[in-house]
């Protein structure tokens, strides 16, 4: 299930156009197949990130203080939906370079938030879509769940085991400074990431987690908004739109369509029966470019991605899988096809070349200014999906689907790794993977360790070659960063020229 635009040069024809649980007990053992789930004891651990919830505006974040709680989950009679071929994998082996041979000199992050509560809340379509209730989330609309602080702490900590293990630092690592950075969107969800990272990376210093504005907003380094903006810019977005499908663009979601409003018993809604939500379609997907803000989605693919969306938190969250699908019993093929609406629709809002070197300036510059910044061990960037589809579409990667995982291209908590590495001669490399918690890690709120680590997906790029080893250079890396970043450039030279009337 594909939810893949084109990532190739930004034009077309002629437009060629990223401690707290180290004490924490977590107890929950899930079916490996998705089958009856055991009651769940929820970690200690998990208390922690209400604290984060609930950060306040400020330069400087500290580590929260954890209680016990405990879940109890019921195992409902499952009603069956058609089912399709399972595909759950043996074992969770990566296809990270070899670099037994190299020394690890710097690694900067760019992070997805972890589990939030759905982005809206009463009266939205993810919530009168079904006539079932939601399950209870532990944070308010768009903030980071208890579970997701758990997640993220114990990702922390296996970057420290990782980085320890490289001799990147050492036990213990207390940073002077100018070491490491911690730089996160003014989101709650984005800053109680980073502050829970940084309580599993370096618990026993008091990092400091850098956010600016006013607390909630989105900022200028993470907003993925239309940055450059005129007439004819607008029409070559609307033209790149058409060429990868336009109204059409998600025709392969049928089947998926069908699947998502069967689980939540769309039809059995009030507001589908009263006309407020009507029948999912694959021929209405619409976009709105507009100066200053981020690309809009209409038709089916918004108010499918919203129901689509909340499902998938909801099965996160949920320890009873059955509950989860609201009594249906689904396969892990099934679930991937209903998290497949979702990421169509970020790839299609976020993933247009001509969209996507636009918004990811700002943040293409950053990540830049840090992985060439001599004096910095580690940087870790806290942002959204939508910041880690426009870097990717902007630096040209190949088309890659994610194994282990519901959401193919951008799961959530996922950190795009840059990685410098140093051989014996003092040549430098470097490598870009995606570091990722797999759907059962993120269910069971699985140790993160060296022997069971989290899943690695070693990043390939357009027209670049690899080593024998599987590394580009490090010169390599930072080229194809300049050239994403000097695309913004080129946008503004070809359409720049043509003002609108008014101006």
């Amino acid at each position: 299930m594909s939810g893949t635009l084109p990532t190739g040069r930004y034009a077309m024809k002629k437009h060629k156009i990223l401690s707290l649980l180290i004490t924490a007990a977590v107890c929950v053992q899930l079916d490996a197949c998705g089958g009856a789930a055991q009651t769940e004891q929820t970690s200690a651990a998990e208390t922690a990130a209400q604290s984060a919830a609930n950060t306040t505006p400020g330069q400087t974040t500290t580590s929260a203080q954890t209680e016990a709680v405990s879940a109890e989950t019921t195992t409902t009679a499952a009603e069956e939906i058609p089912a399709v071929e399972d595909e759950v994998p043996a074992s969770m082996e990566t296809n990270r370079p070899d670099t037994s041979d190299y020394k690890l000199t710097q690694v900067t992050v760019m992070s997805r938030h972890n589990i939030r509560a759905p982005l809206v809340s009463n009266g939205a379509a993810n919530v009168i879509a079904t006539p079932h209730e939601w399950f209870a989330w532990t944070a308010n609309a768009s903030e980071l769940s208890l579970r997701g602080g758990v997640l993220e702490t114990e990702m922390g900590q296996y970057f420290r085991k990782w980085l320890e293990a490289e001799e990147l630092m050492p036990e213990n690592y207390l940073p002077e400074e100018g070491d490491v950075r911690f730089y996160a969107n003014s989101k709650q969800r984005t800053i109680a990431t980073a502050q829970y990272f940084s309580s599993g990376f370096l618990p026993g210093a008091n990092v400091t987690i850098e956010h600016y504005g006013d607390f909630g907003s989105m900022q200028p380094t993470f907003d993925p908004a239309i940055d450059f903006y005129s007439d004819a810019y607008a029409a070559a977005v609307q033209a790149q739109f058409e060429e990868y499908g336009g109204a059409s663009i998600a025709a392969e979601l049928a089947d998926n369509y069908k699947l998502l409003a069967d689980t939540v018993d769309y039809t059995e809604s009030d507001a589908y029966k009263n006309g407020e939500l009507t029948d999912f379609v694959t021929d209405d997907t619409i976009i709105l470019p507009a100066d200053g803000k981020e690309l809009a989605i209409g038709g089916t693919l918004k108010t499918a991605s919203s129901v689509s969306d909340a499902l998938v938190l909801q099965y996160y969250e949920e320890s009873d899988p059955v509950k989860a699908a609201f009594g249906k019993t689904l396969t892990q093929a099934q679930w991937e096809q209903i998290a497949a609406i979702t990421t169509k629709y970020g790839m299609v809002r976020h993933g247009l070349p001509l969209v996507a070197v636009n918004a990811a300036n700002p943040l293409l510059k950053e990540i830049r200014g840090e992985f060439t910044n001599e004096d910095r061990k580690f940087t870790f960037l806290c942002g959204h999906d939508a910041n880690i589809i426009n870097i990717l579409t902007a630096m040209e990667a190949e088309d890659y689907q994610l194994p282990y995982t519901l959401e193919k291209k951008t799961p959530i908590g996922v950190k795009l790794v840059f990685e410098k590495w140093e051989d014996a001669d003092g040549n430098e490399f470097a490598a870009v993977e995606l570091i990722y918690q797999s759907t059962e890690q993120l269910r069971a709120a699985s140790f993160l360790t060296l022997d069971t680590p989290p899943a690695i997906y070693s990043l390939s790029f357009e027209g670049m070659e690899k080593n024998s080893d599987g590394l580009y250079t490090y010169d390599d890396i930072i080229g194809r960063l300049d050239k994403a970043i000097s695309a913004y450039d080129e946008i503004v030279a070809e359409y720049g020229d043509v003002l609108d009337d008014a101006a």
